[in-house]
């Protein structure tokens, strides 16, 4: 080979290595996804108590980091083109903070690593073998649901002593439905009152949901908002409810909600379960699988009352329930 020849084969390759090890360095970039039930506004709280436990593990987004974050509008429909859609992106580790969106994950992928959060009973839907020892590639945080609904409908029993008839708001197309009817109904023959549930599959019937929770004579409304679509037009039930003078009781962190007029809220801290949930993608990135990190109960509840609500629907909330109260709306 000539010497010009050979100058120009090892110039076109010095200039071809650091573009290859540019794009090396690309690949390395873990790629998480998160799919939220929700529309964005509605949970950028908690989406930002995940990114922001990341960054507080070093992690810089678009550096050493891209977080792939998908919507689906409050629509649980629209989750299965969009788990789809993270899949086809090989995320390193997908989150899944409902359990509507860790069910249809669980159809998507067998081998992507999913972390859950804020997810009612995975053990019973399937999605891990035990809370010890998940197995397969599911793990993470529980919102202990059945405790959550269970002390919601004692504490609306305190706070309205003449409950008779408790109506509860299901979706039934929603998996965690009939786990929070059937608690509630549970909690309702210790503590010696009815209950009847009225259904709302989309926005436009929760209305006719509340109408139908009044016109039964109910004395109060109980409404779980782990189903998406439930938080995501939150507003609309408590306005309903409120022109039907029915107290809005939602087994739910605040968030929102006692400021919005919800009679009573109590639930997990969602964004402590978000931030912990960084802790396992950190974890399952380093190398650790999900079948080696047990699911994890949530540490801290929250219980919110609004003592506008209160006082407009001629309620007295016992001082019993305002010194555990988390926010009280005055």
């Amino acid at each position: 080979m000539r010497r010009r020849e050979i100058i120009a084969v090892l110039g076109s390759a010095a200039l071809a290595w650091p573009l290859s090890a540019y794009t090396q360095q690309m690949r390395i970039v873990p790629r998480v996804g998160i799919l939220w039930i929700a529309p964005e506004p509605v949970v950028t709280p908690f989406h930002e108590a995940f990114r922001q436990e990341l960054r507080d593990l070093g992690y810089i987004e678009g550096q050493t980091i891209v977080i792939e974050a998908r919507f689906a509008g409050g629509k649980i429909e629209a989750l299965q083109g969009l788990a789809e859609e993270l899949v086809r992106l090989k995320a390193d580790v997908i989150v899944a903070p409902s359990t509507p969106a860790v069910w249809t994950l669980k159809q998507a992928t067998k081998s992507i690593p999913i972390v859950m959060a804020n997810v009612s009973d995975p053990v019973g839907f399937g999605f891990v073998a035990s809370l010890r020892e998940p197995g397969g590639n599911i793990t993470g945080f529980s919102n202990l649901m059945v405790e959550q609904v269970g002390k919601t409908v004692e504490l609306a029993k305190e706070a309205i002593p003449n409950l008779v008839l408790l109506a509860v708001m299901v979706n039934s197309a929603a998996p965690d439905s009939e786990l929070v009817l059937k608690e509630t109904q549970l909690a309702a023959q210790t503590l010696k009152f009815e209950v009847v549930s009225v259904e709302a599959r989309v926005p436009d019937q929760l209305e006719g949901a509340v109408a139908r929770a009044s016109g039964a004579r109910a004395d109060a409304l109980l409404v779980s908002t782990i189903e998406g679509m439930f938080f995501a037009n939150r507003n609309r039930i408590i306005e309903a409810a409120a022109k039907h003078r029915l107290p809005a009781v939602f087994a739910a962190p605040p968030y929102g909600l006692t400021s919005a007029g919800a009679l009573l809220t109590y639930g997990a801290n969602t964004p402590d379960l978000l931030r912990r949930s960084a802790t396992y993608v950190d974890k399952i990135l380093k190398g650790v699988k999900p079948a080696e990190l047990p699911v994890q109960q949530p540490v801290k509840f929250e219980l919110g009352v609004n003592l506008k609500s209160a006082n407009a629907l001629g309620l007295t909330i016992p001082t019993s329930i305002l010194l555990r109260a988390d926010e009280v709306i005055e």
